[in-house]
């Protein structure tokens, strides 16, 4: 970077990742400083004749925001493994290159995937709200009874990176099965869980707790819907840390109330934030967390520094550490 390059980076992020932008040289960072996304007026405003965007998966990159940016834009690093949210035919289209952060949060989102899970099946949040509002009176032999993974049939939807690292966690609990689907059979990475490939249709039927951690793509948007859930188990336990879309949320809620299935609990919703007055939110067999999959300290911090070095390589013209390749 022989010039001085300007970017922009849409929301206040860890220290760690502006430290690398700031020491980096030649590089002038304009930042929206705050907790909350930037509105819409002032991302448009901010990426003017900018080179590099460093952006998070809550702003919509989308053509009117390319066209703000002007031909100048180069490079665009998303501090997220998802990408749904960036126009990427528009940004191919214009020959821009983009930098995301995968690997860096498996570990962390596979953790809250197995913690959801289980606060889920043996209804955690209810039995702590039976504690505070005096519900829990003496032993009772079937009172708060949930479901355990001992002997489990667990069904995982997309055995990538995440689900694999959710298989590696939850086969210590005792599963007898392993199910999953997806795009196609991956036999290397099934190996080591003695998973098998099968149908949609089939992992529904035949498990006991359904794992989702696929990409969402035009095949797996809605992919869990009404049929989907009428094939599962009424005893069945329904985990989505993905993304909210592959879900139907009304089908899942009418299968939930119907006792179609046993509980559900979500780190993802459409919309995101859920609104408070959301039907789901008024099921005591659905518990939703406010997308904190890679919600730790040192995740986080990494993510930063990744998507910052992937945006100083790109702005260089060099490889990036993670590039996404259009």
């Amino acid at each position: 970077m022989r010039r001085a390059m300007a970017v922009f980076v849409t929301r206040r992020i860890p220290a760690e990742g502006l430290r690398v932008l700031a020491e980096a040289g030649g590089c002038r960072v304009q930042q929206w400083d705050s907790e909350e996304p930037v509105p819409r007026p002032q991302l448009l405003a901010g990426v003017a004749g900018k080179q590099g965007l460093l952006c998070l998966l809550s702003d919509r990159i989308d053509r009117e925001v390319l066209d703000a940016a002007g031909p100048s834009l180069k490079v665009i690093s998303t501090m997220s493994v998802g990408f749904d949210h960036l126009a990427l035919d528009e940004i191919k289209k214009r020959g821009i290159r983009v930098g995301y952060t995968p690997d860096v949060l498996t570990d962390a989102t596979a953790e809250l995937s197995v913690a959801l899970l289980l606060a889920t099946c043996r209804r955690l949040p209810e039995a702590i709200e039976q504690v505070k509002n005096g519900g829990w009176t003496t032993w009772k032999p079937l009172w708060m009874c949930g479901y355990g993974l001992s002997n489990s049939t667990v069904g995982i939807i997309g055995l990538g990176r995440i689900g694999q690292a959710v298989a590696r966690r939850l086969k210590p609990f005792g599963v007898k099965n392993f199910l999953y689907t997806g795009s196609h059979p991956k036999p290397e990475s099934a190996a080591e869980f003695q998973a098998k490939f099968v149908p949609l249709t089939r992992l529904a039927e035949e498990s006991d707790f359904v794992v989702v951690t696929c990409a969402l793509t035009p095949d797996t948007q809605g992919m869990c819907n009404k049929d989907f859930f009428s094939r599962m188990k009424k005893t069945s336990v329904f985990i989505n840390t993905s993304r909210g879309p592959v879900v139907n949320q009304e089908d899942l809620y009418d299968a939930l109330v119907s006792g179609q299935i046993a509980a559900a609990g979500l780190d993802v919703t459409t919309p995101e934030p859920l609104p408070t007055d959301h039907p789901l939110l008024s099921l005591k067999n659905c518990v939703i967390l406010p997308h904190v999959g890679s919600a730790t300290y040192a995740t986080r911090a990494t993510m930063s520094v990744l998507a910052a070095d992937n945006l100083l390589a790109g702005l260089r013209g060099e490889r990036m550490p993670h590039e996404l390749l259009l």
